[in-house]
């Protein structure tokens, strides 16, 4: 039985808009405070109907192996069942939300 590949979808909020992107790899980062997104999934090139938001996507992300997303910018990270759409959206209600507290860390004291 062969195993079978996650595919996560993770929202992100990124200079006021909303990034959803698909990818098979997620987990802690070696950067502290970040997510490591890899193995990012686009649709097929080939297709006949193309969704310019998923191509702008396809282009910023062309040779990317993994990315590096800072926590407090992921808004969800799902298991999904199957591939979705990858899109960029403004974020219209951006101003209504509240992020949550970032802890500042202390500076050693000498």
């Amino acid at each position: 039985m062969p195993a079978t590949k996650n595919i996560y979808r993770i929202t992100f909020v990124n200079r006021d808009r909303v990034y959803e992107i698909y990818a098979r790899h997620v987990g802690a980062s070696g950067i502290p405070g970040f997510v490591q997104v890899g193995e990012l999934l686009f649709g097929e090139k080939s297709a006949v109907v193309v969704d310019p938001s998923e191509e702008s996507l396809r282009h910023e992300f062309k040779s990317v192996k993994q990315t590096h997303i800072p926590m407090h910018a992921v808004v969800r990270i799902d298991e999904v069942e199957k591939q979705g759409v990858a899109r960029i959206s403004k974020a219209d209600n951006a101003g209504n939300v509240t992020p949550l507290p970032v802890p500042t860390p202390k500076a050693p004291e000498t």
